[in-house]
């Protein structure tokens, strides 16, 4: 992995760790540091809100068998409810300590969310090539967010389209692993907590310039191609090596 990146992820490590395990009598420091990372984001534009957070491997939403436990919004006036607004912002953080937070997506910024394997490789190679890259975290133990400037804007409504159009299935051979978040969407923000001791970390942070998504799209498609092909492969192999064994 690369210098910039292996030390991004060596320190933001360090700082979530920092955060789980300060002692009780200082938690307010801890606090005033989430507020700061939160308020960061909407100094870079994105609009935030408050979402849902882990109780053990459950959801605080108390949703049997809630499909996204600790990654969705806490009202379904997200979209309206999103602001970049200091003061209401330190307001929910403070009010609420547990809660996560989603952006969102569409209005000045979109984020390319992929397996993290993936991610990794094509952060490696971004970086190599001097390409600039924007705000990157990482999304529990499977998945990588790269943010970057949305594709268009409400004035350009033609090219300002939902999520769900690069989420069908008919896509994902062409785009295998990826999805584009735009308008209609939201992401988990850093600092976030999932069930099982997981968490949303950043590895480059929102201080980051959010770069043409178009920039970023060859590297990180042909590094999801090489993920599901990959995957695959080991599948193939697996059957091969375990057919022997169950004849």
């Amino acid at each position: 992995m690369g210098t910039d990146f292996s030390r991004a992820r060596g320190s933001e490590s360090r700082f979530s760790h920092w955060l789980r395990r300060r002692p009780k009598p200082q938690q307010g420091d801890a606090g005033t540091a989430r507020v700061e990372l939160l308020v960061a984001v909407a100094e870079a534009g994105m609009p935030i809100a408050p979402a849902a957070h882990p109780v053990g491997y459950r959801c605080s939403c108390e949703r049997v068998g809630c499909p996204t436990p600790a990654r969705h919004p806490l009202s379904f006036a997200w979209q309206t409810q999103s602001t970049t607004d200091r003061a209401q912002i330190e307001r929910w953080a403070r009010s609420q300590p547990q809660a996560n937070f989603i952006t969102a997506t569409g209005l000045i910024h979109d984020v390319l969310d992929v397996p993290l394997s993936a991610g990794t490789q094509a952060l490696e190679r971004l970086l190599a090539a001097g390409i600039d890259v924007g705000p990157v975290a990482t999304s529990g133990d499977d998945r990588m967010l790269f943010f970057t400037a949305t594709r268009g804007t409400p004035e350009d409504e033609d090219e300002w389209w939902p999520c769900e159009l690069d989420c069908h299935p008919e896509t994902m051979d062409e785009h295998p692993g990826l999805r584009w978040h735009c308008r209609g969407s939201y992401v988990l923000l850093p600092p976030a907590k999932l069930p099982g001791e997981l968490d949303v970390s950043w590895v480059r942070g929102p201080e980051n310039p959010l770069p043409d998504p178009l920039t970023l799209l060859e590297t990180l498609t042909d590094a999801c191609a090489r993920f599901v092909g990959s995957a695959e492969q080991s599948d193939v192999d697996h059957e091969s090596v375990a057919w022997p064994l169950s004849r």
